[in-house]
């Protein structure tokens, strides 16, 4: 008996031409990410992926935590693969779902024959495996409507597949059939969402967090270096550029008005990001702006930052409130980190009235008593670059 990992690709069958490309992608994203588990057989069958480990020292419970990650994949399960022949069907489905059938109460057994071939029809597939099964397992009951395990037959082209239910995938479409973009990172809990939630629409990520020592801390940047960890464990790798910005923010609180400082900050923020962004082949930003949220997130605030760029910038959290967002930080394993108490560079100089409601005009006339280009200039020649796996 052969164990295998059977892969719904979802989304992917609705491309059109462009399937294959998806497709393609998708198992070339597989092969990576398991790379060091051991060697495997990959093949595309009938919209359905099938790996086969090569050695059967294979860690399948790390695979699975593996697939479960990869965009392009909404469902998987794991499989006993045998010849499609109804005897050896019987005998494959007692013995690899002896364990779960031992110990519950009531079954039933659904078919699918993609083998238009095969010599028997769907449900008389299931009849017979389901008889079968009760014959060696005197405690079971048949039901058809809420059984405690369903039983999974598949007949395909090359083999029959037993299994119980699929697990849910992370769903979206494969990194890198998006595009390339770069996400302003901090430390909060905003900012990994809006992350992870662009890559999982195929869009390949680079990081660019603003430093600002010594008002915050190394502990900061290793923050957001382990969200980032979390995030790449579905996007995969991710660079990050760390500005330093403790200059920049100095100048606009000696210079500038208080009431402005956010918003001024944040213009600086997207003219570098953009000139790092040019530099990496990066389309367009991508930031964790909610509207509403805070000060610097109000419709007027957030025209006079997108004002500083000519690159797209694209906000996936922008309708979401706190705890639609919370819940999905919880669901990608980024929450706890985020709320840990080290500051990043968006709380220093915070002023205690910013406009929300800002001018543009108002803050340009604020921004010509700065020296614009050589801050931008000695912050970019100044980066740091860290690849998180």
């Amino acid at each position: 008996m052969k164990e295998v990992i059977l892969i719904k690709i979802g989304e992917i069958v609705l491309k059109g031409l462009n399937r294959k490309n998806f497709e393609d992608k998708l198992i070339k994203t597989i092969r990576y990410r398991i790379s060091d588990l051991g060697k495997f057989d990959i093949k595309d069958i009938q919209s359905t992926i099938c790996l086969t480990p090569q050695s059967e020292s294979t860690d399948l419970d790390e695979l699975c935590n593996r697939i479960s990650k990869i965009f392009g994949i909404t469902k998987y399960s794991r499989a006993a693969q045998c010849e499609k022949e109804i005897e050896k069907i019987q005998k494959t489905t007692v013995k690899y779902l002896k364990n779960q059938l031992s110990c519950v109460k009531t079954f039933k057994v659904e078919s699918k024959r993609s083998d238009k071939k095969f010599s028997l029809k769907s449900p008389q597939i299931s009849a017979l495996v389901g008889g079968y099964i009760l014959e060696h397992f005197p405690n079971l009951t048949v039901d058809v409507h809420n059984p405690d395990v369903t039983v999974n037959v598949e007949i395909r082209d090359f083999a029959a597949y037993i299994r119980t239910d699929s697990l849910n995938g992370a769903g979206g479409i494969p990194v890198g059939t998006g595009g390339r973009a770069a996400i302003l990172i901090s430390g909060g809990i905003d900012s990994p969402v809006a992350a992870w939630t662009m890559a999982k629409r195929g869009v390949e990520l680079v990081a660019i967090h603003f430093a600002s020592p010594p008002y915050t801390s190394p502990r900061a940047e290793q923050k957001v270096k382990t969200l980032l960890s979390k995030v790449a464990a579905y996007s995969g790798r991710i660079e990050m550029i760390t500005v330093p910005f403790t200059k920049i923010q100095e100048e606009i609180k000696n210079k500038c008005d208080e009431d402005l400082f956010t918003i001024i900050m944040r213009r600086f923020m997207m003219k570098i990001s953009q000139a790092i962004g040019i530099n990496y082949r990066c389309q367009a930003l991508i930031t964790g702006e909610s509207l509403g949220q805070v000060a610097s997130q109000t419709m007027s605030a957030i025209s006079c930052t997108d004002a500083a760029c000519d690159m797209p910038v694209f906000r996936p959290l922008i309708g979401m409130d706190k705890d639609e967002i919370i819940l999905i930080s919880r669901r990608i394993d980024t929450f706890e980190t985020s709320i840990l108490p080290y500051e990043d560079c968006c709380t220093v100089f915070t002023p205690k009235h910013p406009k929300t409601r800002p001018s543009l005009s108002d803050v340009l006339v604020q921004e010509e008593k700065l020296d614009c280009k050589k801050l931008i200039d000695d912050a970019i020649t100044n980066i740091n670059i860290t690849k998180i796996q």
